[in-house]
């Protein structure tokens, strides 16, 4: 099964080696046909403290890191 990517906004780095990102996505609802913007945040591992808030990135799956990081950081 491929692992997911997702594209998001940093909304925190201050964590060591973490950073929180804020993915939106948005769809139709079925009934009323209104467009929908949902958000959920994902912690993910950030080797280097590269990233700061407001950048984006890419974030893709991978194995636990800790209890809450299960998502790595691609790229900008």
């Amino acid at each position: 099964m491929p692992k997911r990517i997702l594209s998001g906004t940093v909304t925190s780095d201050a964590n060591a080696q973490t950073v929180t990102v804020l993915v939106e996505r948005r769809f139709t609802h079925p009934v009323l046909k209104k467009t929908i913007r949902k958000s959920k945040k994902y912690r993910a591992h950030d080797e280097k403290n590269a990233y700061k808030v407001g950048d984006t990135v890419r974030i893709i799956e991978c194995a636990p890191k800790s209890k809450t990081k299960r998502w790595e950081v691609l790229e900008a």
